[in-house]
């Protein structure tokens, strides 16, 4: 590897690892969300589990929820009956009042028990619970039943790798116990990481974006160089590439063009010729989400693509080397 290549690496490096050093200790992770019964998140009926805290800051992301790796609080206005108890139990700098509800301040650096305990709605909550081995695994096994038809438990985020120790040790556990086991990833994480948990993973679901570095950068807030060294090890891995799936979500304005997906569908096409790829439509429902975590979307309005505009995005795919191409 060049020197420049050297450096975007170490640069991705310090930037997943800082974002971890505000997560819990390995043996214990947050989860924003455990979603029963998916059936897009893998083979079959699954249970997705969802880490929180990601390195990437992606303008289109579909669960800001997600992102802080610390637990954070959320208010939830159509839940409030504007009773105040939150205004007079807060601490100085936690909330402001303004037409008649609360205005949580996401930067004070302490917690919210305080008001989250006292709010007789449950409108402001913390968005996340933390969950040791054995607490998770207690939940998991609750929807054993329905992994006996083919499904399974899949892990999702944010990014689970940054909970990446926390993440092996569960994969262990759901593998000792015969659950089939997936994981939906960035794969911009350690690749040491990423290397310890993939034998213990049946399905991986890898996002490309977008393949030029820079456009990355301006996307996503870093550049791609770690995320095409991990999946290019697993496409190159005899024991690991059957079970990746491709997938680049169709973002108007960013990844969307035929441009970035031939250039997608050569380069991973030319790590592995029999990979598997999927394009995903876009999800125009995301933004209802920022305003709970006072947050602010930046996309302007666009609708979900045609099945005509998907079909030509999908041909672009296959004069572009790809043989096996994911349609639902």
């Amino acid at each position: 590897m060049n020197t420049i290549g050297k450096q975007a690496v170490t640069s991705s490096r310090t930037a997943y690892e800082a974002a971890g050093s505000a997560c819990k200790p390995h043996w214990q992770a947050l989860v924003f969300d455990i979603k029963r019964f998916a059936v897009h998140d893998g083979d079959g009926i699954r249970t997705t589990v969802f880490f929180k805290g990601c390195p990437l800051r992606c303008k289109w992301c579909q669960n800001p929820e997600g992102l802080k790796a610390a637990r954070q609080p959320v208010y939830l206005k159509n839940q409030c009956i504007h009773c105040g108890l939150c205004r007079a139990a807060a601490h100085n700098g936690q909330l402001d009042w303004v037409d008649g509800g609360p205005v949580l301040n996401h930067q004070y650096p302490g917690n919210f028990d305080a008001i989250v305990d006292i709010c007789p709605a449950a409108a402001i909550r913390y968005d996340s619970t933390p969950y040791d081995l054995d607490s998770l695994m207690e939940k998991i096994r609750e929807d054993a039943v329905f992994f006996k038809s083919g499904g399974g438990i899949t892990f999702s985020g944010g990014e689970p790798f940054l909970q990446g120790h926390f993440l092996e040790q569960i994969l262990k556990r759901c593998k000792a116990e015969g659950f089939h086991t997936a994981v939906e990833s960035s794969f911009f994480a350690d690749p040491q990481l990423v290397k310890l948990c993939a034998p213990y993973l049946d399905r991986i679901f890898a996002d490309v974006k977008i393949l030029d570095a820079d456009l990355h950068r301006e996307a996503t807030g870093h550049d791609n160089q770690v995320i095409l060294e991990n999946i290019a090890w697993l496409l190159n891995s005899p024991e690991h590439r059957d079970k990746v799936i491709i997938r680049t979500p169709l973002i108007p304005g960013y990844t969307a063009t035929k441009e970035n997906i031939g250039a997608i569908a050569r380069w991973i096409s030319g790590q592995y010729p029999d990979v598997k790829y999927e394009l995903l439509n876009y999800n125009p429902l995301a933004s209802a989400k920022y305003e709970m975590t006072g947050q602010d979307y930046s996309l302007p309005d666009h609708a979900m693509y045609t099945a005509a505009e998907m079909e030509d995005f999908r041909q672009t795919a296959r004069d572009n080397g790809i043989r096996n191409l994911i349609e639902e």
